[in-house]
């Protein structure tokens, strides 16, 4: 590839990399800026080089959506039918809900809640729900994350012949969470591409515009007379910078600092998410602040990290505090009997802080370069400054900012939701509705 080459160039010389290897190619789509670029980038290079097979574009409705969001899907499948097929799916699936503690999940599309649905059930002969389903892979309920992963097995199993790409518009500089999913040295690509990522034998990920920068998408935009999804120009109007525009479900972990631009940009719809699940407008009221751990947090007077920790366990819903010390005790194990690579430099500034606290076993991990020797904790330090933010560390003070941020799923200790939590989640909601 040129290095001189600008990333427009680069991203249509992946694309047709991916087109020239792949006999299946579908696009995760959420109808936010950057699928929307990358959508349009595969249009203009089907177009270009006169390709009439279509792809496949998958978008799953969360239903907690901007009404502009949905607009702009569907005008990107009514302009472009010759070369799509589109799976708008609207069936009911869990994720998290990171504004409340009496209830961490919730169900989009629940037949349950049809009364507080946020939006109406989309119309269309195209639309995937409960009535129209054709994934023998679903399950009720089952959660966002799970289904991504397998759709793309479901799809090539359906085409039965050659291999699948899904293209994600994921870039490198939205988050570090993104930057790692592209960089990751320990994991399979397809053919040495570091933009690319093994799902399964015959499916790969790849990720075309994951050296973009924000900038770049908007210069895209103009440049080409682009359409887009036009809540981004409210977004602007209101204030928020290029870098926070998100359109994502708005009760998530990432996404509820949000919420509050719903009340702002679609009054209609803010009325309907505040109404539908708990501890919505705490979330908008709260978020951004230190009641949501998304602040830097000072210590109480009179605590040490271990005893805040502690306390704050204390004052959780029963159910919910049993999650979060289920999955410390794990955490806390890993750390102690398994261990995990550490750098150099982070291995000598926890030896300068307490000699005695790690255990370091001088042997490399297999993980990732190979250059990292394993340490395991004989105790959980009260803080490692400079070191808490970093993912893998364990210390009090990062399990108080767990719990401070609501993130039931430990996804910052590097946990994700499981089915066992949906299910004893959802029994303890029949149970609590029946005594009501």
């Amino acid at each position: 590839m040129d290095k001189h080459q600008d990333v427009y160039q680069k991203a249509m010389e992946r694309i047709g990399f991916i087109f020239s290897h792949f006999e299946n190619v579908y696009v995760s789509f959420s109808g936010g800026k950057d699928s929307g670029v990358l959508l349009n980038l595969v249009l203009d290079y089907m177009r270009k080089n006169n390709i009439t097979r279509k792809i496949i574009l998958l978008h799953i409705d969360v239903e907690a959506s901007y009404k502009a969001t949905m607009d702009f899907v569907e005008k990107m499948y009514i302009d472009n039918a010759d070369l799509i097929e589109l799976y708008w799916v609207c069936l009911p699936m869990t994720t998290t809900n990171a504004v409340s503690m009496y209830e961490p999940y919730w169900i989009f599309w629940d037949s349950a809640k049809k009364d507080k649905w946020v939006r109406s059930m989309p119309q269309y002969p195209f639309v995937i729900n409960e009535s129209n389903n054709p994934f023998s892979f679903y399950r009720k309920d089952m959660t966002f994350e799970d289904f991504v992963s397998r759709f793309g097995g479901w799809l090539n199993g359906r085409k039965k012949a050659g291999k699948t790409a899904c293209l994600v518009g994921i870039r490198s500089d939205e988050s570090l969470n993104r930057y790692r999913a592209i960089s990751r040295d320990d994991k399979a690509t397809f053919e040495g591409k570091n933009y690319s990522t093994r799902m399964s034998d015959t499916v790969y990920n790849f990720y075309p515009i994951f050296d973009w920068r924000t900038s770049d998408i908007w210069v895209y935009n103009g440049k080409f007379r682009k359409p887009y999804n036009r809540i981004y120009d409210l977004f602007y109007k209101a204030g928020v910078p290029l870098s926070r525009m998100r359109i994502c479900e708005p009760y998530g972990d990432e996404q509820k600092a949000g919420l509050n631009l719903f009340r702002v940009l679609e009054p209609d719809t803010w009325v309907k998410v505040v109404d539908r699940v708990s501890g919505a407008n705490f979330g908008n009221i709260y978020c951004g602040t230190k009641a949501t751990g998304t602040r830097k947090i000072s210590l109480p007077q009179g605590h040490t990290w271990k005893s805040y920790c502690k306390f704050l366990l204390k004052t959780l819903p029963d159910e919910t505090r049993r999650i979060y010390i289920e999955k410390f005790i794990r955490f806390i194990r890993y750390w102690n009997r398994t261990g995990c690579p550490v750098a150099d430099a982070d291995i000598e500034e926890i030896e300068a802080l307490d000699p005695d606290m790690i255990v370091n076993t001088h042997f490399y991990s297999k993980r990732g370069k190979g250059d990292k020797y394993v340490v395991r904790f004989r105790k959980i330090p009260d803080v490692l400054p400079g070191l808490d933010n970093k993912t893998d560390f364990l210390s009090w003070k990062r399990l108080c900012m767990v719990i401070l941020k609501n993130d039931i799923t430990c996804q910052t200790l590097s946990f994700s939701i499981t089915k066992r939590q949906i299910i004893r989640q959802k029994e303890l909601l029949d149970k609590y509705r029946q005594m009501l």
